[in-house]
């Protein structure tokens, strides 16, 4: 049956553009707080995730209305890696800390990049390199 001719086509509803920053930053620390509480609990970096972090920051973007390009692409790829570091760093954060009776949260500030550096590729397995390498490339082609 062919539409009524004074049938207008259904409204397609988007994010306001003005949303995605505030998406983008909720997702991450989501991210960051689930995948550092799942490695300190299982004494595992589960590197793995990484490859979720960047298909959640691509999907923030999209849902939150920035506009497709080069500039969303690169922001996805950033905040990829950004998780990437936050959680390694936490997570060292955590096993140190925890040694001396503090939290992740507060242990984090007094650690130098140098000593998480260290730690970090003592802990990861090449598989968790791979994974944290192959990341930021999957953020760059999701977030298109």
């Amino acid at each position: 049956m062919p539409p009524a001719p004074n049938a207008q086509p259904p409204a397609t509803h988007r994010a306001p553009r003005w949303l995605w920053p505030f998406m983008l930053l909720l997702g991450s620390a989501t991210m960051v707080v689930a995948w550092s509480s799942l490695a300190l609990a299982t004494g595992r970096q589960h590197g793995w995730l990484a490859l979720l972090a960047a298909l959640e920051a691509a999907w923030m973007l999209r849902l939150g209305g920035m506009p497709a390009g080069w500039p969303r692409r690169l922001l996805a790829a950033a905040t990829t890696v950004a998780m990437a570091v936050a959680v390694q760093w936490f997570v060292v954060a955590g096993h140190i800390g925890g040694q001396m009776g503090m939290a992740p949260w507060e242990a984090a500030p007094k650690m130098g990049a140098f000593h998480v550096w260290i730690l970090a590729r003592l802990a990861n397995t090449w598989f968790d390199v791979l994974c944290l390498a192959l990341a930021p490339l999957l953020a760059l082609r999701a977030a298109r």
